[in-house]
């Protein structure tokens, strides 16, 4: 008896959780391009915290740049996000990808950094040898 009603239990916990708690809405974005969307937004919003004064100077409102950029609205964005959070896994995977990309993507941008500053180091350094040939042509012109 008591495996019977394990077995029921379990058959009904199975259903629950097949059970789709939202609808999928008409216009839902696909994932693909809503973590390209979530991952957009994120770099927005980090430069809203880093440089507010500069977009508000340039009349730029970032959530509605995101929004202009992929043709979609906020009631769009809205009801594919509370679609896609009503299935934690799917939506956990969502912002996995977004953040191996924006980790991709810092990695990418340190190392470009990185060949900019050492170009730069030797530029500065291959002018402070020409100063020095310089100078010492000079010294011994001086000199004869």
């Amino acid at each position: 008896m008591r495996k019977i009603l394990n077995l029921i239990v379990a058959v009904l916990m199975f259903y629950a959780c097949a059970e789709e708690l939202i609808e999928k809405p008409d216009n839902l974005i696909p994932e693909d391009k809503m973590v390209t969307i979530i991952k957009d937004m994120a770099i927005v919003n980090a430069g809203k915290a880093t440089n507010l004064g500069k977009l508000r100077e340039n009349g730029i409102d970032p959530t509605s740049y995101i929004f202009k950029k992929y043709e979609i609205d906020s009631a769009q964005f809205v009801n594919s996000d509370r679609y896609y959070a009503s299935k934690p896994l799917v939506y956990e995977n969502m912002y996995k990808q977004v953040e191996t990309e924006l980790e991709d993507q810092r990695l990418k941008l340190e190392a470009e950094k990185k060949i900019r500053d050492s170009i730069s180091q030797a530029a500065k350094v291959k002018k402070e040898v020409e100063l020095k040939e310089k100078d010492s042509t000079s010294l011994k012109n001086v000199q004869q």
